[in-house]
């Protein structure tokens, strides 16, 4: 069949999110044809270019939204009063409140999310209107701008902004929305037109998305909107693939960004609206693990379109240390590690204050912390102060009167001399260290597990769920805690043997690639064989075929040729037939 994969931010630019597992996922379903719709997110992405791609992707389409050029498109009246009529009831969607004039803009453990649908508190029965109308005027403003040519402008406009005012000022708005000024107005129409800016594109005919059998995004949010669009306009079925639910990602971001009340209030009711609205125009949602599936049950999404797939990470590259004969008992008996990018999230701070308390049951124990500080200033700043607190608690200490000293903490990055790769990062120490007060699904704790290491983890994010009685969980941010964890294990090897080994054997059972890609093909085969037929496409006898790219078209030969249905079709063929896609000769491709 052939799978339209919708990116944003990622596959198949060099660096991104979700590139690896995007890689793994087309090169492990050869038998079916991909066509990438890419969203960019930065210019340097777009500079560093493209991963190499395998001859099963035939086409690669990718479209900017960090930047957009006015598309001089001008509407005449009757255009202008439909984009005021959409806008206006996408603004009057995203500014009511949950049924009562004076609902609170709150969320689960501080401000900035209300308790409406779409938002995690919220029911999906008490935003029904809402929600309806926010899906209406969405498809409104997208046929606008495929009948008219472009919405940038207009979105841009002083009527999209007056129309914003209009909805704040209405009775029944969100409380919060209602103290927005012009500044926060404006704030608020440039982020809903950079959001909207796949409504834009041209890629929903002329052979675009209307011509694959499944769209599959691999987020929701902006990666999600092409494929609402060519449910809309085709009914191509779309399929949901959440690792981290966006929703969540932007309340964490709006927290620390600093916006004033009414900014916030207004973007979380539209990201929440928009979550909403993919939910349930998904024929299948797949998260990545209970924790985020619980986020998209509470965002409105259907329990019975839920499941579960796991992550498939590569086992192999850890195979050498984790069957190793000796286990741990290898590794230097007196070393804990960590390993991950050093931001604030991971709270090092804790973790230093912890290894302090170890340290006075285990005067010898060392910590090596292990990774990159993450990008920009804040993750340099945060690993200078690390370091700092590290100097302070742990003086220099030497073997010897003539011995240089050093300190227990040791700050490395993988490459160096000391940790050539990431498996002997791992390998360096008898137990993993996890210390974040923020996480999804922890990456580096399955890294471990597939090297049969023991480990000690906060109880954040998917961990307890990853874990699954193989490690020892702790409270986040409780330092004493994660120290008597840490200590029970290194004073005990034979547990620490036990628990290894039985992590090993969880990862290798669900973590896996190959168990990812087998889910998600039988996953592709379940939504279409449940999606009605659109096009009828029939091979050289008159046999209608089943997918747009049918099994026949990849064996070389005449017999695999197609053409059009005579007169006489069946009474079920109602379109008028298309011819399958022609196969694609190796090599050649986006």
């Amino acid at each position: 069949m052939r799978i339209g994969l919708l990116t944003e931010g990622g596959y198949p630019y060099v660096s991104g999110d979700a590139r690896l597992w995007c890689d793994r996922l087309v090169r492990g379903l050869g038998q079916h044809e991909f066509d990438i719709y890419a969203l960019s997110r930065s210019e340097r992405q777009e500079d560093e270019g493209w991963i190499q791609l395998p001859p099963q992707v035939s086409r690669v389409r990718t479209a900017p939204l960090w930047t957009a050029e006015d598309d001089g498109v001008v509407y005449g009246r009757r255009a202008r009063r439909r984009f005021a009529d959409a806008y206006g009831e996408l603004a009057a969607a995203i500014c009511e409140g949950p049924g009562t004039p004076d609902a609170d803009v709150r969320a689960p453990g501080g401000p900035g999310v209300s308790g409406r649908a779409g938002a995690p508190g919220g029911s999906a029965a008490s935003g029904g209107v809402e929600a309806d109308r926010f899906g209406s005027a969405l498809y409104g403003l997208a046929e606008l701008a495929r009948d008219e040519g472009g919405l940038v402008g207009a979105l841009r406009s002083e009527g999209a902004v007056r129309a914003l005012e209009r909805a704040c000022r209405a009775p029944g708005a969100l409380r919060a929305a209602r103290t927005a000024r012009v500044p926060d107005l404006l704030a608020v129409a440039a982020h809903v037109e950079r959001a909207l800016r796949p409504l834009s594109l041209d890629w929903y005919e002329d052979d675009g998305l209307d011509s694959v059998d499944l769209c599959h995004a691999a987020a929701g949010g902006a990666a999600a909107l092409p494929g609402l669009l060519a449910r809309h306009f085709s009914g191509v079925p779309l399929l949901v693939t959440e690792y981290g639910v966006q929703l969540r990602a932007h309340y964490l971001a709006a927290a620390t960004v600093g916006e004033v009340p009414a900014v916030r209030a207004l973007l979380a009711a539209f990201h929440g609206r928009l979550a909403a609205e993919v939910y349930r125009a998904a024929a299948l949602i797949t998260p990545g693990n209970t924790h985020a599936r619980r986020w998209q049950e509470r965002c409105g999404a259907d329990r019975a379109k839920l499941r579960t797939v796991y992550p498939g990470m590569e086992a192999s590259r850890f195979a050498e240390v984790g069957e190793s004969a000796e286990g741990s008992r290898c590794a230097d008996p007196d070393t804990l590690v960590w390993v991950g990018r050093i931001e604030p999230a991971k709270d090092l701070i804790s973790l230093l204050h912890s290894f302090a308390e170890i340290r006075k049951e285990e005067p010898k124990t060392r910590l090596r912390i292990v990774g990159a500080p993450a990008e920009g200033p804040e993750g340099a700043t945060y690993l200078a102060h690390c370091k700092a607190l590290a100097a302070q608690l742990f003086p220099d200490e030497a073997e010897g009167v003539h011995a240089v000293g050093d300190n227990p903490v040791s700050f490395e990055e993988i490459g160096g001399p000391e940790v050539p790769s990431l498996a002997e990062a791992y390998a360096s120490g008898v137990v993993i260290v996890l210390s974040s007060v923020v996480e999804g699904f922890p990456i580096s704790l399955v890294e471990a597990m597939f090297c049969g290491r023991a480990t000690v983890s906060t109880d954040v994010g998917a961990v307890v769920e990853v874990i699954g009685g193989t490690g020892l969980v702790v409270p986040p941010r409780n330092p004493r805690a994660l120290a008597e964890a840490c200590v029970a294990l290194l004073r005990d090897s034979e547990r620490r043997e036990r628990l290894g080994a039985a992590a090993r054997a969880r990862a290798l059972e669900l973590f896996t690639v190959e168990q990812n890609i087998a889910a998600f093909h039988g996953i592709y085969l379940e939504i279409v064989s449940h999606s009605p037929v659109r096009r009828v496409v029939v091979d050289d006898g008159g046999e209608p075929l089943p997918f747009g790219v049918p099994a026949e078209a990849h064996v070389p030969g005449r017999w695999t040729e197609t053409r059009l249905m005579a007169a006489g079709r069946p009474r079920w063929a109602a379109g008028t037939p298309v011819r399958a896609t022609v196969p694609l000769v190796a090599g050649e491709g986006a």
